[in-house]
C-alpha cells in the first residue's frame, strides 16, 4: 500500500510539472512561462535545400545543434509544421516555436478556409508551442483583401477570438509590417502580442518608445536584421558579398533589442540559413530579390533576399553567427 501511495504521488508530481512546462501567459508587457518572464532570443526559420523551392526539415538535427550553440530559444516559422516529429525534436532541444498561419494557402491550415483551427486543435497541447501567429506583413498588401486593409483587420480579429475560444494556453500574435497604426490597433484589440517586422537601418530603437506611447501590450520584433551582400559600396563596405556589413548591422540591432527589455519581449532575427530559392536559380546564390518597404535594410537599402542567413546554405557559420552567439548567450 505504501508503494502504491508513493507511486501515485510521483505520478501527480510529474503531471504537475508537465502542466507547468506549458503554462504560458501575458502579464503587463511581458510573455511569461511558469510565471517567469520569457525573452525571445529568436530566429526565423524556413530551411530550403539547394535546387529546391520547398521547405525541408532533413537538416533539423544539425540546425538545432547550431541554434542551441548560438543561444537561440525560439524558432519562428511562416507556415505550420505538420510533421509532429519536427515539433517533438524542437521540444526535446528545449526550444519554443511560433507557428505562423497564412491567409490563403489553398485550404492547407490557412485563415481563409478556417482550417487553421484544425491545426491548433491538434497541437495546442504540444510543449513546443509558444504562440500562434496570424499573417506576415499583410498591412503592406491591401490588394490581397479586395483593396481594403480593413478587411484583413476584420478577419484578423475574428481569427484571434476563435483561437482564444479553443486554446487558452497560448497567446496570439501577428507579424505587422512596422509600427501598427491606430486603425490596426482599434480593429484588432484581441491580439495578445504584437510582432513587428522592423528594418530601420541598424537602429530599431525608436520603435520601443513609439510602441509605449500607443499600447501597453507586449511586443517583439518578428523580423529584424541585415544581409551579407552590398549592392553598392557605402559606409566603408565594398560592393558584393560583405559578411562584415551583416555582422556590424546585426550587432547594433541586437544591442538595441536587449537595451529595451522593459518594453520589448525579444526578436526573431531574419534568418537562420541563406535561401537560394528566393531571387533566381535555386541551384545558385543570386543577388537581388524584392521585399516591400525594404529601403531601411542596412547598409545599402536593398534586401538581397538570398544572403540573410547567420549560416550559409551548407551550414557554415557566417561572421554574424559569433555576434548572435555572444549577445544571445550573454543576456
Amino acid at each position: 500500500m505504501r508503494k502504491l501511495k508513493l507511486l501515485l504521488i510521483i505520478l501527480l508530481v510529474g503531471c504537475t510539472l508537465e502542466k507547468k512546462e506549458t503554462q504560458i501567459s501575458i502579464q503587463d508587457r511581458q510573455i511569461m512561462i511558469n510565471d517567469v518572464p520569457y525573452f525571445i532570443k529568436g530566429i526565423c526559420y524556413h530551411p530550403v535545400p539547394k535546387g529546391s523551392e520547398s521547405r525541408d526539415f532533413s537538416s533539423l538535427t544539425e540546425d538545432l545543434e547550431i541554434m542551441k550553440e548560438a543561444g537561440i530559444n525560439t524558432i519562428r516559422v511562416y507556415e505550420p509544421i505538420t510533421e509532429e516529429w519536427v515539433l517533438n525534436e524542437i521540444a526535446e532541444a528545449g526550444l519554443k516555436v511560433i507557428i505562423g498561419f497564412g491567409y490563403n494557402q489553398g485550404g492547407n491550415y490557412d485563415i481563409l478556409s478556417g482550417t487553421f483551427v484544425d491545426y491548433i486543435e491538434m497541437f495546442k497541447d504540444h510543449k513546443s508551442i509558444l504562440m500562434w501567429e496570424l499573417g506576415n506583413e499583410y498591412n503592406y498588401h491591401p490588394e490581397w483583401f479586395e483593396g481594403d486593409i480593413k478587411n484583413w483587420y476584420t478577419r484578423l480579429e475574428a481569427a484571434t477570438k476563435l483561437i482564444h475560444r479553443i486554446d487558452s494556453k497560448h497567446p496570439v500574435t501577428t507579424a505587422h509590417g512596422e509600427l501598427p497604426d491606430s486603425l490596426a490597433l482599434a480593429m484588432a484589440p484581441s491580439i495578445d502580442v504584437w510582432g513587428m517586422n522592423v528594418y530601420r537601418w541598424d537602429n530599431p530603437e525608436t520603435i520601443y518608445e513609439q510602441w509605449a506611447s500607443v499600447s501597453d501590450k507586449p511586443m517583439y520584433l518578428s523580423e529584424a536584421g541585415g544581409d551579407s551582400y552590398m549592392t553598392i559600396s557605402r559606409d566603408g563596405y565594398e560592393e558584393g558579398v560583405s559578411e562584415k556589413a551583416q555582422e556590424d548591422a546585426n550587432r547594433n540591432i541586437l544591442e538595441d533589442v536587449f537595451r529595451n527589455k522593459e518594453i520589448g519581449s525579444g526578436v526573431a532575427l531574419f534568418q537562420f540559413t541563406d535561401g537560394w530559392w528566393k531571387a533566381g536559380n535555386p541551384e545558385t546564390q543570386d543577388p537581388g530579390g524584392w521585399a516591400p518597404n525594404s529601403s531601411g535594410v542596412p547598409y545599402d537599402g536593398t534586401p538581397n533576399e538570398e544572403y540573410w542567413g547567420i549560416v550559409d546554405i551548407d551550414r557554415n557559420k557566417k561572421a554574424t553567427f559569433s555576434v548572435v552567439k555572444e549577445i544571445y548567450t550573454q543576456y
